[in-house]
């Protein structure tokens, strides 16, 4: 087998798991690189917890860099990819980048457009920023409040409403209701009772990734703690003044998080690749018919489960991780003249904390919920976090987080010179 350049574009769960995969399977004669708009892996799960001020944000990422041996890492966008001339190009590259084998793991990108307004007055929660930027709204939320005497606007300023039911949508709900039910005696203009969470899911009932059992349980002890749900409840848009409702009803909230829509990468989008459903359509084998030596997997691939009747396989990052091992193994029995494999993977299960030490978790088809979900959910994210600096980070914010009063500091990025604004 000759020296191949294998290129992968994307540096999510499922393009790190490639790269890895590879460096231990491909000769030392092959080259791999590994093309990322940003220099890091972001750990999802964490977002949420970055958002309600429990995790800093630099703590729910881990350098590319630190995570390979021998790929060569190059943070940029790319601007072009030439399928004929096997050449790639980036914005504000010297030259071409050159490849026998390329990867394509971009993932998708937010849908901002998704409702009218969403995207002027919504805050969506994919990246560390955007977490950061929520935890900033949050917090510069309760300082205006404290200014406020009109009770009407004080009372929109401490409403968060989250659009999406899902376990993303859960999750950062839990968060905002954890720090406001612990930072709330910070702030002597306001009350417990003055701070308001509003969860909307326009399906019957929240995460519909679980059981009916889990997803009704937590329910149930979201309800309890004070968070608003409101299932069956689809937003009709986004305003300045709050989010529109199906009956018309205006939801007064002075953030509106979005954890829902998602579109095409602009990259996927451009390249005349077969698509399914917005995604590239790829083989049994994660190969993209037609266009020999070009493999993609991750959300910007429709994937197909052997073990789940060849359905597409779910946006999560255990299906990423094993597709990118999968993915690299593969590539490697084609390059040696070998028989490739179709992708089968039965997922180990579904976790999502819903606050305040509790969690729901199923795994392996054992299902868990309270205190012992919540053990269960540090624990296994615990395990997946890239890296040891970053696990040890983790569980000592976590134990730092529980002993300590919550971090009321609003992290501003405002450089020297340019006007302080709360917003």
């Amino acid at each position: 087998m000759k020296g191949q350049r294998i290129v992968i574009i994307g540096g999510g769960f499922g393009g790190i798991a490639a790269a890895r995969r590879l460096e231990k399977r491909l000769p030392d004669h092959g080259s791999i690189t590994l093309i990322s708009a940003e220099n890091h892996i972001t750990y999802s799960p964490l977002l949420a917890e970055v958002a309600g001020a429990a995790v800093l944000p630099g703590h729910a990422v881990a350098p590319l860099r630190q995570m390979v041996r021998r790929t060569r890492v190059l943070m940029g966008e790319v601007e072009q990819v030439d399928l004929e001339g096997r050449e790639i190009r980036c914005f504000g590259g010297d030259g071409p980048i050159e490849f026998d084998q390329l990867v394509l793991a971009p993932g998708r990108a937010a849908n901002v457009d998704l409702l009218p307004g969403m995207a002027e007055h919504a805050l969506p929660l994919k990246t560390p920023g955007d977490a950061l930027h929520v935890r900033n709204r949050l917090i510069g939320n309760l300082e205006r409040a404290e200014f406020e005497d009109d009770a009407d606007r004080c009372h929109r300023l401490t409403t968060f409403a989250v659009i999406g039911g899902g376990a993303s949508g859960v999750e950062v709900a839990g968060a905002i209701h954890d720090f406001l039910d612990r930072a709330h005696r910070y702030y002597q203009g306001t009350s417990a009772e003055d701070f308001r969470v509003v969860l909307l899911h326009d399906g019957p009932r929240i995460l519909p990734e679980l059981s009916e059992e889990l997803g009704r349980y937590a329910e149930r002890k979201m309800r309890a703690r004070g968070i608003e749900i409101r299932t069956g409840c689809a937003a009709r848009s986004v305003s300045a003044a709050g989010v529109e409702l199906p009956d018309g009803e205006i939801l007064r909230a002075g953030t509106v998080i979005s954890t829902v829509g998602t579109r095409p990468h602009p990259l996927v989008e451009h390249m005349a690749l077969p698509m399914e459903g917005g995604k590239i359509r790829v083989a049994a084998d994660l190969a993209v018919p037609g266009h020999p030596g070009v493999w993609a997997l991750g959300d910007c691939a429709s994937i197909p489960n052997r073990l789940d009747g060849d359905r597409p396989c779910p946006p999560t990052a255990q299906f990423a991780d094993r597709q990118g091992r999968w993915l690299a193994d593969n590539l490697v029995a084609r390059l040696r003249g070998g028989s490739t494999r179709p992708f089968a993977f039965e997922p180990l299960g579904q976790l999502a904390s819903i606050g305040h030490h509790t969690a729901v978790a199923e795994l392996h088809g054992w299902r868990f919920s309270g205190f012992v979900g919540w053990l269960l959910w540090r624990g296994v994210y615990l395990m997946k976090m890239p890296t040891l600096a970053r696990k040890v980070r983790v569980f000592g914010e976590w134990n730092w987080n529980m002993l300590f009063p919550p971090d009321v500091a609003r992290l501003s990025l405002r450089r020297t010179g340019e006007p302080a604004e709360l917003d």
